[in-house]
């Protein structure tokens, strides 16, 4: 059967992907035409058909592989391929390679599930890991570096083990020598294919925690977090605690002047309120009760970094965990000293020194603090029934949690 396109079918699909694209947006010049609004209600069904053998923008082949659109649509796209034993990605050992950076709490938590899932010796997912600093100008040029013969060694930090380059753009080159994008971990590549699977970290900590068990031993297999039962709670925390905590203390760090600051600093310490009422309720040892979810790997990688980074760098200094909030202290010590995974994939000399040496504009000087001390405190008591919850009392904090959730 022949793989030409009938002529027809192109101009179709021309046709209908072209007016779907107009009618789209339409809504941005939309003045209250009752017409323009029934065309700009018809742009929410009418979807182009998927392309085949079309040669269009929205699909790209790769070795003779169709790769979908989702996976990456453009030079100013990011990656969002998955593994799965149908589509171009499939879960085969030693194929793909995982770039991080030990300062990043978004790359910590694919690294996470990385170690609890054991995929490096089961998968064969080895990691090459960025230094912390410098990490390049304000448009991240030319960004993170590894280890290199032409560069000073920095302890804990990798060559690139698949092509030996200076800087993390030239692995993004190596995918998308158009790419516009910065060039952040994590990252995973695919040694088959030679190009990037996913550099989305919410995508990749969701894509690995299930990707590869029929390669794993049952038991390894069988670690899960994301049961079905708890599903919507995880949903609904992650959704809240994503954009009040993960990415809030950094709208308070970065902001540009007191009035942003004194507005930012606010939703971190209502979603750590939040948090601690949450952890208290269930009982532990985990956030969600008896059962280590998502919720533990995406808040672990904030709170851990806490007290040594964010409140006095980011400024977020209403409260530290370790005075304010009782419960959460003694969830991250439990997770720290007594899962291997969490602690071997925590390193603070790489989280303090990428802040406190990274950002010139927020430190000029460059002047690690050594606190505090210990990074994180011993002592983890397993009856959460003789803590009580603390909480940052200031009357905007307690408005702004009311709306959480």
């Amino acid at each position: 059967m022949s793989s030409r396109v009938p002529l027809y079918t192109f101009l179709l699909t021309a046709g209908i992907s072209i007016l779907a694209a107009l009618l789209t947006a339409l809504p941005y010049y939309n003045d209250g035409n009752p017409m323009l609004q029934r065309l700009t209600n018809i742009a929410h069904i009418i979807k182009p058909p998927p392309a085949r053998g079309l040669g269009l923008r929205n699909m790209t082949s790769i070795n003779g592989i169709n790769m979908p659109a989702s996976w990456h649509a453009g030079p100013d796209d990011s990656w969002h391929g998955k593994i799965t034993a149908d589509g171009p990605f499939k879960p085969e050992k030693d194929r793909y390679h995982l770039y991080i950076g030990l300062f990043c709490p978004f790359a910590h938590r694919a690294n996470l599930v990385r170690e609890l899932k054991q995929l490096e010796e089961y998968a064969g997912i080895d990691i090459s890991i960025v230094k912390p600093y410098p990490k390049g100008n304000d448009k991240g040029w030319p960004g993170w570096r590894f280890n290199h013969k032409d560069e000073p060694e920095y302890a804990g930090a990798t060559e690139d083990k698949l092509f030996g380059s200076q800087f993390m753009h030239e692995v993004y080159f190596k995918a998308d020598k158009e790419y516009k994008g910065r060039y952040s971990v994590p990252a995973l590549w695919d040694k088959e294919l030679g190009t990037i699977v996913n550099n989305e970290s919410a995508e990749l900590l969701r894509d690995l925690q299930t990707a590869f068990d029929d390669l794993l031993p049952k038991e390894v297999a069988e670690i899960g977090l994301y049961p079905e039962e708890l599903q919507k709670e995880i949903d609904t925390i992650a959704e809240w605690m994503g954009d009040a905590l993960n990415t809030g203390v950094y709208k308070a760090g970065f902001a540009p002047d007191q009035e942003t600051y004194s507005k930012n600093v606010i939703a971190p310490f209502a979603a750590l309120n939040k948090l601690e009422q949450i952890a208290h309720k269930n009982g532990g040892p985990y956030l969600l009760g008896k059962k280590m979810t998502e919720v533990d790997i995406r808040a672990y990688a904030t709170v851990v970094r806490f007290d040594t980074v964010y409140h006095q760098h980011f400024k977020c200094n209403l409260g530290e965990i370790r005075h304010v909030y009782p419960v959460l202290n003694n969830w991250l010590k439990h997770l720290y000293w007594d899962h291997d995974a969490f602690r071997n994939t925590t390193d603070f000399r790489h989280i303090k020194e990428n802040y406190t040496k990274s950002h010139i504009d927020i430190n000029p000087k460059s002047i690690t603090p050594v606190g505090p001390w210990p990074d994180v405190e011993k002592g983890y008591e397993s009856d959460w029934s003789k803590l009580t919850p603390g909480a940052i009392d200031m009357p905007e904090v307690l408005e702004y949690e009311k709306t959480l959730g």
